[in-house]
């Protein structure tokens, strides 16, 4: 990956909300219900080859922002561009090559495959749409699909619910890697997995990284998950990107006290390293708190500036910005790391 290289994938300036929903009695003004923002200009860049993170709570717009950038959700506003190409223009044959070349992994891997339908039969119709493989040969490319994410080719006769989750999960892997993708994203694919299936799936996706070569952005709500396979990382609270940043910059030198916060909470998947005291409080509706720092009701370092404004990214280095008035109070010998994260492994791929 080239420093100097132009994005695959660049989204400026993304905004999206969803309506309010109205409850007996209670009367919602469409002008309120409009300001409750999922994404809230959010711009985010991938180069090939790149594995990006975007790490956050539940709520924080991680999810929202990945289904724009596959046009699952049209954004209100910024602009989203592909391989050149603005992804809201696509129609027809374009719109095809863009889904191929951009593939998405959910969470839930059972709802995103067809329960009467065999596994194998998903993973070969995923390439059929596609013109990706003939008549007669879909047994031997299913075969090297399932081998390649791990599972033996008995299992193509399956269907989703004859399978474990951590099985079902490289079934829509394997899916996803049958039309030959140059971007795959991982939405939260390792939450609802045991944490010794967690590691296994994230070995896998180094692998496949490393023989395949396509790029990847992996979402997940746990910092610590992440370490080893994310080259940059963009942390988001409450629909903004509060600090963004090469992987060691942000593991080592975590300068917004939201990503100090996340490092310090969450268990590690690595063996011998101890759960941290939960991240106090819970995050408020980003229309509650649409003036000033939404960090702020959660923050140990808030003043009376982050209730009156919003915070602008700094720069802390080549590559590295966080949006914290703490920083501009701070003293430049000031030592941003003041609050260590728990023990993990070497941040980036090995």
């Amino acid at each position: 990956m080239s420093e100097g290289e132009a994005p695959i994938i660049e989204a400026r300036d993304v905004v999206k909300s969803f309506a309010g929903k109205r409850t007996v009695g209670q009367r919602i003004r469409r002008e309120a219900a409009a300001n409750m923002l999922a994404v809230d200009h959010v711009s985010i860049s991938l180069r090939r080859h790149e594995v990006l993170a975007i790490v956050g709570e539940s709520g924080s717009g991680k999810t929202t922002l990945a289904r724009c950038l596959v046009r699952l959700y049209a954004p209100d506003s910024g602009s989203i561009t592909a391989f050149g190409t603005d992804v809201a223009s696509c129609r027809g044959d374009d719109l095809l090559r863009f889904r191929r070349r951009v593939q998405i992994v959910y969470q839930d891997p059972y709802s995103s495959l067809n329960p009467r339908m065999p596994v194998g039969h998903a993973i070969a119709e995923a390439a059929h749409v596609h013109g990706l493989v003939e008549r007669g040969g879909e047994k031997a490319r299913v075969t090297e699909l399932l081998e390649m994410v791990g599972l033996s080719a008995t299992l193509a006769e399956r269907r989703p619910r004859e399978l474990s989750g951590g099985q079902r999960q490289r079934v829509a892997i394997a899916r996803a890697l049958a039309v030959q993708p140059e971007v795959m994203i991982a939405d939260e694919v390792l939450s609802a997995l045991d944490v010794s299936v967690q590691a296994q799936i994230l070995n896998l996706f180094q692998e496949l990284i490393r023989e395949l070569g396509f790029a990847m952005i992996f979402i997940s709500h746990q910092l610590s998950v992440v370490a080893r396979l994310a080259d940059r990382v963009a942390v988001m609270y409450l629909g903004k990107i509060v600090e963004e940043g090469s992987a060691e910059d942000v593991f080592l030198r975590a300068s917004h006290p939201y990503t100090q916060a996340l490092l310090r909470a969450h268990p590690s998947i690595e063996p011998g390293v101890d759960r941290q005291p939960a991240l106090p409080g819970a995050a408020a509706a980003a229309a509650e708190l649409a003036q000033g720092c939404r960090f702020r009701t959660r923050c140990p370092l808030a003043q009376e500036t982050c209730e009156r404004e919003e915070p602008a990214m700094q720069s802390l280095g080549e590559g590295h910005a966080a949006a914290c008035h703490a920083l501009s109070r701070a003293s430049p010998e000031s030592d941003r790391s003041a609050s260590p994260a728990p023990a993990m492994p070497s941040p980036g791929r090995s």
